[in-house]
Parts: C-alpha cells; sequence; structure tokens
C-alpha cells in the first residue's frame, strides 16, 4: 500500500467521490490503472496539537492496515480527512466505519456538488444559471 504525497493527488480525490463515515471523511478516486491502491491522510491542526494529531494519525495507519486490503480496491487513491473523534473512537468501531465507509463510496459515493453561479436576480426575473 504506497502513500500520496502530492497535493494534485489530494486534490483529484477531494473532487472525486466522498462519503462521511463516523468520525472521519473518505475520499476516493478512481486513477484508471491497474496500480496498487494508495492512501493518503489529512489531519488539520483544529483537530489538535501536534501530540494529537500525531496520535490520529498513527491510530489511522493501524485502522487501514487493517481494513483496506479487505475493503480497498486496486487502482484507486483513498484520502481519509479525520475529525478529532478518531482518538476517542473506540478501535474496532474505527476499522468498521472505515470499512463501511469504503463500501458506501463505491456502492455509489456522492460526487462533489457543481458550484452553481448564484448572485442577484436579474432584471427579467430569471435566475443567470438558467439559460
Amino acid at each position: 500500500m504506497d502513500r500520496l504525497v502530492k497535493r494534485k493527488d489530494f486534490l483529484a480525490a477531494a473532487a472525486a467521490l466522498r462519503a462521511n463515515s463516523g468520525p472521519m471523511l473518505l475520499q476516493a478516486r478512481e486513477r484508471g490503472d491497474d496500480g496498487g491502491l494508495r492512501i493518503g491522510l489529512t489531519v488539520s491542526k483544529k483537530q489538535g496539537n501536534a501530540v494529537e494529531r500525531n496520535r490520529i494519525r498513527r491510530r489511522l495507519r493501524a485502522a487501514v492496515r487493517d481494513a483496506l486490503p479487505r475493503a480497498g480496491r486496486p487502482g484507486f487513491d483513498y484520502v481519509i480527512v479525520a475529525r478529532r473523534a478518531v482518538i476517542s473512537t473506540r478501535f474496532a468501531d474505527l476499522i468498521r466505519d472505515l470499512e463501511r465507509g469504503i463500501a458506501r463510496l463505491h456502492a455509489g459515493g456522492r460526487h462533489k456538488r457543481e458550484a452553481v453561479p448564484s448572485g442577484p436576480p436579474r432584471a427579467d426575473g430569471d435566475a443567470a444559471h438558467d439559460k
């Protein structure tokens, strides 16, 4: 299992499939090749100090090693955006949430919504994006 390290790979996964799963948000993208699956973790500073963020990463890496070989698919990039609740979630529940989220992604996870231009109504009463 390889790691995602380039920003463009994280951005590509963020623009593809998404699914909330307990204390994390899962994002996935099919690369279109036969390579192995790759994983990326994101833990922002909002989730705690450095010690807490590292604890979150360690727990997620351990859960990924357990769950991803069963639930993941080759040729996919997975990004896990962690929330603070990862620290207090039981490890068995963390693995279950990860497997359930990956299954939800592959069963038709939500695509990122397209941005609809919004603005003040036009003088003729039609919205700008209706035409």
